[in-house]
C-alpha cells in the first residue's frame, strides 16, 4: 500500500472533505471573478460572495453574523438570497444625542439666485464630509397641528422654487432627488414637508423634492409613479441619487443620511408600527435609496403592480439578480414613525407577478413606462407633476 494512502477510514474521510472544500473554494473564486469583471457597477458582488455553502458551513457553522472590513453581514438560512450589509454613517456618531431633543428655530435670510439654481459656482469650496456638528441624533415627530401651505412657505423662505436647496457657501458633489408617489394625502404631505425640509437642510444636501400625483380614481400604482418621478427629475437636471419615499414615513434620527452609498440602501429599517424591528431580511419597502446608475441598471421598478404590495419585493429580487446587495444603517439610527392612514387594497396579482421573476426584469420597468403628464409646477415647497396612467382593464 502506498505511504500516502489512509490507514483508517477517518483519515480517508478527512482527506475527501478537504478535497471538496478546496474544489469549492477555487470554483467559487473563479465564478465570482467572472461576475465581477462582467459588470463594473456590481464591483462589490465578488467581495460578499466568496464562500460556497459547504465552505461557509465549515468556517462559520451557526454564526448569525460575520464581519468583513468593519461591515457586518447579517445572514439567514439562505444567505445567498437574503444577505444584506449593515453600515455606519460616514461620520462619527459617538457625540450625538440618543434621546429626543427640541429643534431650535432656523433663522436664515433668503438667498437671491440670479442665475440658474442648477448651476454650481465652481469657485466655492467643497462642503466638509463630517457634518456631525450640525446633527442632533433623535428628533421629535410633530403630528399636529397640521400646518398650511402659507405657513410653510413663510417658514422656509430659504427654499428655491421646486422644493430645492443646496448649501450657499460650499459645493456638494452629488445631488439628491426625493421622489414621493402621491394621491389624496394632503395632510400627510404638509406634515412631511414640515419635517423633511429642515431635516435635509441640516445634512447639507443638494436636494429637490418631487411629488408625483396619480390622476383619477383607478388603482394606485406606487412603483410606476416612482419610475415617472425618476424620468421627470432627469428631464429637469441631473441627479446622482434617488430616494423613493412613502409620504407617511418620517425619520426619527437625523444621522440617517439621505444619500446613496455604493449599494442600494433600505432606509426605513425600524418602523414604530413594527415595534422597531425588521419585518424580514429581504424587505425593501417604505424608503429606499438607489443611485441613478443602479436604477438604470435595474430597469427601475416593475409597472405591473396595481394596488398595495409586491413592487418592493420585486425590486429586492432585481437587486440580487444583478449581483448587488441591500445595505442598511443600524436599527438604532434608521428609525421611522408612520402616520396613520387607511390601507389600500392589496394587489390581487402581486404573487403571480413575483413568481415570473427574472423573465420580466428586462421587459417591465423604465423601458416599458407609458404615461401622460397633465401638469407640472415648481412650487416653493416641491416640484409637482400630475400624471395619468392607464390601469389594466
Amino acid at each position: 500500500m502506498p505511504p500516502w494512502c489512509p490507514t483508517t477510514p477517518y483519515k480517508g474521510l478527512f482527506i475527501l472533505v478537504l478535497a471538496f472544500v478546496l474544489l469549492e473554494y477555487f470554483f467559487n473564486t473563479f465564478t465570482n471573478s467572472k461576475i465581477y469583471n462582467s459588470n463594473k457597477l456590481s464591483r462589490n458582488a465578488k467581495e460578499f460572495q466568496t464562500y460556497g455553502p459547504l465552505l461557509k458551513t465549515l468556517l462559520f457553522k451557526n454564526n448569525k453574523t460575520n464581519v468583513h472590513n468593519n461591515t457586518i453581514i447579517y445572514t439567514t438560512k439562505n444567505e445567498s438570497y437574503y444577505s444584506y450589509i449593515v453600515t455606519e454613517p460616514s461620520f462619527s456618531t459617538n457625540n450625538l444625542n440618543s434621546s429626543p431633543v427640541t429643534l431650535s428655530a432656523i433663522s436664515i435670510s433668503t438667498i437671491e439666485i440670479k442665475n440658474d439654481s442648477r448651476l454650481y459656482n465652481s469657485t466655492l469650496p467643497l462642503c466638509p464630509d463630517d457634518i456631525s456638528s450640525s446633527l442632533d441624533g433623535r428628533i421629535p415627530i410633530i403630528r399636529s397641528p397640521v400646518p398650511s401651505v402659507e405657513e410653510l412657505e413663510n417658514r422656509f423662505t430659504w427654499l428655491q422654487p421646486g422644493g430645492h436647496w443646496q448649501p450657499p457657501n460650499c459645493r456638494v458633489l452629488k445631488s439628491v432627488a426625493i421622489v414621493i408617489p402621491f394621491r389624496c394625502r394632503g395632510e400627510h404631505l404638509l406634515l412631511f414637508l414640515q419635517h423633511m425640509h429642515p431635516y435635509l437642510k441640516k445634512q447639507q444636501l443638494d436636494y429637490t423634492i418631487f411629488v408625483v400625483e396619480q390622476d383619477g380614481d383607478g388603482p394606485f400604482n406606487r412603483a410606476m409613479l416612482m419610475n415617472i418621478g425618476y424620468r421627470e427629475a432627469l428631464e429637469i437636471k441631473w441627479f446622482d441619487c434617488f430616494i423613493f419615499h412613502d409620504i407617511d414615513l418620517l425619520p426619527e434620527d437625523d444621522r440617517n443620511l439621505y444619500t446613496c452609498p455604493e449599494q442600494p440602501r433600505h432606509m426605513s429599517v425600524a418602523v414604530n408600527i413594527f415595534k422597531y424591528k425588521l419585518p424580514y431580511p429581504a424587505i425593501f419597502g417604505g424608503v429606499s435609496a438607489i443611485s441613478t446608475d443602479h436604477f438604470k441598471l435595474l430597469n427601475g421598478f416593475s409597472n405591473s403592480f396595481w394596488g398595495w404590495g409586491g413592487e418592493d419585493d420585486d425590486m429586492s429580487n432585481r437587486i440580487r439578480y444583478h449581483h448587488l446587495h441591500i445595505s442598511r444603517y443600524p436599527i438604532s439610527i434608521a428609525r421611522y414613525t408612520m402616520l396613520t392612514h387607511k390601507k389600500d387594497k392589496p394587489s390581487p396579482s402581486r404573487y403571480d407577478i413575483l413568481k415570473q421573476g427574472e423573465q420580466l426584469y428586462d421587459k417591465d420597468g423604465l423601458n416599458s413606462l407609458k404615461y401622460k403628464r397633465i401638469q407640472r409646477k415648481f412650487n416653493l415647497l416641491y416640484t409637482w407633476a400630475l400624471v395619468r396612467i392607464d390601469s389594466p382593464s
